[in-house]
């Protein structure tokens, strides 16, 4: 009997989404989805169904799970999203940390999302059982460090209304001083601010703050 077990590698949208549209709608027991921010499955795109068409299938039972990094919530479009899939039935945790970015579907197959490269992105489509394990047990401990996205969202709710303006006066290159004057708060609230803003994007630096909003489309 020949071996079915493969690693496929595709490059760029226009050939994932076609390869493995049929996987979401013949999954049968669980879809398990980790992503740095929308862009990398095509979400921002529409490349891909909204949360909704999966309302019917998980009222019977399907459990779809979704893991974010809390980045993401800093964008109103992503955290209704985000929120939607929530609606729908779908469980959402978000995390600080970076992610390894993963669909795993049944427990069977597992698709990967690889680096950049020249603005394409490749992917690879694993169904070799030892490897979409590995894959669970890293995305299974991922989830379980995780936090449910309620609890973030309204963590994030003020700050995610002043993150464009803190951003703004952030690239301006000003002084605490001038930044705070600029938002009507004191130099303190600023900085608690920018530190909160800071923790949200996962960056360590107020330029890997400003290098993080801008892979997120916040600037």
């Amino acid at each position: 009997m020949p071996n079915t077990e493969t690693i496929a590698v595709v490059r760029g949208e226009a050939e994932i989404h076609p390869r493995i549209a049929h996987l979401f709608t013949t999954a049968k027991t669980e879809i398990s989805c980790a992503a740095n921010d929308l862009h990398t499955w095509g979400i921002r795109t529409g490349s891909v169904q909204g949360p909704q068409s999966l309302a019917p299938r998980i009222a019977e039972g399907l459990v779809v799970r979704k893991l974010y990094r809390s980045g993401i919530l800093l964008d109103p479009l992503c955290a209704r999203y985000a929120n939607a899939v929530q609606s729908a039935g779908g469980d959402v945790r978000i995390t600080p940390d970076e992610l390894n970015e993963t669909i795993v579907i049944d427990g069977r197959i597992a698709i990967l999302a690889g680096d950049l490269s020249h603005g394409v992105r490749s992917y690879s489509v694993v169904t070799v059982p030892e490897v979409v394990q590995g894959v669970s047990s890293l995305y299974a401990a991922a989830w379980r460090s995780a936090t449910p996205l309620s609890t973030w969202d309204r963590r994030v709710a003020e700050l995610r209304e002043m993150a464009p303006r803190i951003l703004e006066v952030l690239a301006s290159g000003c002084k605490d001083e001038t930044a705070a004057r600029t938002l009507g708060l004191s130099v303190r609230t600023y900085r608690r601010r920018v530190a909160e803003l800071m923790a949200a994007l996962g960056a360590g630096s107020r330029f890997q703050a400003g290098v993080k909003a801008r892979e997120l489309g916040l600037i």
